[in-house]
Parts: C-alpha cells; sequence; structure tokens
C-alpha cells in the first residue's frame, strides 16, 4: 500500500516537535514521555461530531484569532491537517503531536473539515478533535508537574480568550462523559520489559486498573502494546479534582517505576548470562538485520533499551533510542527517503536506517 508523497516541512515545527524525546527529564531511563491533555469546548458550537463543515472553520477562526492574546502560543506553528495528505499527518501523529483521530487515520473517522493543530514550544492546541479543544503538554521522562503547569498555564491564557462550555455541577463538557469535570487526562508513557519478562506484568496491570488507571499502547487509545511499551493514564476526570489526579498518577507511576527496577534486579541475579544472551542477539540483529517489520523493530529496541539500562551496552544514549522509537516508523521513513515505499520498502528502509545510527553511535564497520 502506498500513500502520497510527504510534503510537510518539518523544520518549521518548534524544535521539530521532539523536544520530549531529549531524555532530560526525571526517571527518563524507564519513562520515555509525560502528557498532560485538558478537554474543551466552546460555548455557542455543536460538538464537532454533530457539527456542519462551517460551524467547524467558524470555531477554529475564532481560535486563530484568540491566540494574538494568549503567550504560550506565540508564534506557534498553525497545520491544517485537513490540507495535508496522508503520509503528513501520519508523520505527525507517529511524533505524538495529534492523535489518531485528529489526523483521520481512523476509518471510523476520516479527517474532518477544520481538523487542525497549533504547536508551540511547549504546548500544542488540538483543533476539532472530539472536542472542539485538546490542550497538551509533551515533556520527556516523569515529569507531571512541569507537564501540568504548561497546560495550565495555556488553559488560564486561552479561557480568558475564548468562552468554555462549562456546567455549575458537571464542570467542563465533553462530548464523552468520561472526560467531563476536569477534561484533564494524564499520561505517561513507560518502558517495562523487567516486568513482562519476570512474568509479573499481569498484576502490576490489575493493579493499576484497581487503582483508576488503564492502560494502552504506544499511541494510546487503541493501539496495542508493542516493544514492552505502555501508557498509562486515569481512567475518568469526573469528580476528581486536577490535583487528586495528578497525585494519583504521581504516586502509582512510582510504585510502578519501583516494581520495575526490582524485576530487573531479579532478572540479572537469576538469569544474567541468559538475559545478558538475548539482549545481545537483540542488538546483533537491529545492528546486522536488512528488513524489520515495525513491531520486530520495537520489540528489538526494547532488548537493547534494557541493555543500555542495565549497563550490558555502552555508548549508546537513551536519547537515540527515544529518536529511533520513532523515527523507525513508516511515515518518517517515507520522508527521509522522499518518496513512496510499499510495506516490504518501508522494512528495507527502517533496517538500513536503524543500522546507520547504530554504526554513528556505537561505532563498528558496517
Amino acid at each position: 500500500m502506498t500513500s502520497p508523497r510527504p510534503a510537510l516541512d518539518l523544520s518549521l515545527l518548534p524544535d521539530g516537535g521532539v523536544r520530549w524525546l531529549d531524555a532530560s527529564g526525571p526517571n527518563a531511563d524507564v519513562v520515555i514521555s509525560t502528557r498532560m491533555r485538558l478537554a474543551r469546548n466552546v460555548s455557542g458550537y455543536a460538538f464537532t461530531g454533530r457539527a456542519r463543515d462551517g460551524e467547524r472553520l467558524r470555531m477554529l477562526a475564532q481560535v486563530r484569532d484568540a491566540l494574538g492574546a494568549v503567550p504560550s502560543l506565540s508564534g506557534s506553528l498553525l497545520v491544517r491537517l485537513d490540507e495535508l495528505a496522508t503520509v503528513d499527518r501520519q508523520l505527525l501523529h507517529e511524533r505524538h503531536l495529534v492523535s489518531k483521530e485528529l489526523a483521520g487515520l481512523d476509518p471510523q473517522h476520516p479527517i474532518r473539515t477544520g481538523a487542525a493543530v497549533f504547536l508551540g514550544e511547549s504546548v500544542g492546541l488540538l483543533v476539532n478533535e472530539e472536542d472542539h479543544l485538546r490542550l497538551q503538554s509533551l515533556r520527556s521522562g516523569f515529569a507531571v508537574p512541569q507537564a501540568f503547569e504548561s497546560v495550565h498555564q495555556l488553559d488560564r491564557e486561552l479561557g480568558s480568550q475564548v468562552p468554555f462550555a462549562f456546567h455549575r455541577e458537571f464542570g467542563f463538557l465533553t462530548a464523552c462523559p468520561t472526560n467531563a469535570g476536569t477534561g484533564l487526562r494524564a499520561s505517561v508513557l513507560i518502558h517495562l520489559p523487567g516486568l513482562v519478562l519476570t512474568k509479573e506484568i499481569g498484576k502490576v496491570l490489575s493493579g493499576l486498573q484497581q487503582m483508576g488507571l488503564t492502560y494502552r499502547g504506544l499511541y494510546g487509545e487503541g493501539s496495542e502494546v508493542v516493544g514492552n511499551f505502555f501508557q498509562l493514564s486515569n481512567q475518568t476526570t469526573l469528580g476528581r479534582s486536577e490535583e487528586e489526579l495528578q497525585d494519583l498518577l504521581v504516586r502509582v507511576v512510582r510504585h510502578v517505576i519501583e516494581r520495575e527496577e526490582e524485576a530487573r534486579r531479579v532478572l540479572v541475579r537469576d538469569a544474567g548470562y541468559i538475559i545478558e544472551d538475548k539482549l545481545w542477539r537483540a542488538y546483533g540483529t537491529l545492528r546486522y538485520a536488512r528488513s524489520l517489520t515495525f513491531d520486530e523493530a520495537m520489540n528489538y529496541l526494547s532488548g537493547v533499551r534494557l541493555a543500555v539500562g542495565l549497563k550490558l551496552i555502552t555508548g549508546l544514549s537513551v536519547y537515540t533510542l527515544n529518536k529511533l522509537l520513532i523515527f523507525a516508523q513508516s511515515a518518517h521513513l517515507a520522508h527521509l527517503e522522499q518518496r513512496t515505499l510499499t510495506e516490504s520498502e518501508t522494512n528495507l528502509a527502517r533496517a538500513k536506517y536503524v543500522r546507520q545510527v547504530l554504526v554513528s553511535e556505537g561505532g563498528g564497520v558496517e
């Protein structure tokens, strides 16, 4: 299957939209990123799913005009997703800058007229997603307070310019009742290979659900878990304050990190040479393979990431592994090659890209 040639100019994106990959945040060896997202709707318009094209465009124009008085998005880049080719929308989704629904990549939710995103230095504003507005902040590592402060400031600034739909009893009104109330979805993208290999992951995930959290795959709702990367987030927002939701996530994720670190110590103690062999085989495959599917690449990258965490492999940075996680995906490879790619060509390009990165970072002879 092919897509039109990519045309999006990535140099226009602030920091390429990937500052969150730089592994500078707390616990970045285990937690890849923290995301805070607030769902808001603008009074006077039907919810996005029921609004006509003209109504969505008027709402987008109102928000665009209001951003002149919103410092958090000063100098931000407006990207009209409804004017982009599929491969460019997919690229933004692969960078976690837009949701699958906003990008129109889900067959059940084709691209909507007026679908857009404003991309700033540390925050973004998604327009005409399930709700009119999704305010989001992405930070490297386990950085809940920092991510929340950024999105909270944007919320204050934008809310002073645009009338948000609010009910005295139910809080901020949203298209889906599970998002009503604060509208806050707090999540972390976390790597848990130790818990998977020791077969403790089932107990941990079950405990999360009992605590009011849920887990998803690399790209949140509707995505499968691959490469031992889990996205943990609160299940509902109604009835709890923003502070309570943050405290819950911090408390539970800290416990999960401790369990993961304990599992890694058990692996080294009880199966040291077996694990070492398994992880070096993962590195060897990435270093020399000529074709890699997405799932293969994610699973082997998970092994190499664990090996770096256990200091079995040195000379590779977590930042490099984070970049591979994103840049080895199909839309990024098409952008790199500047042409459309079939599935088999994508697998060849992925293996080539991974080899080149590992050679440049770790040395060795190709």
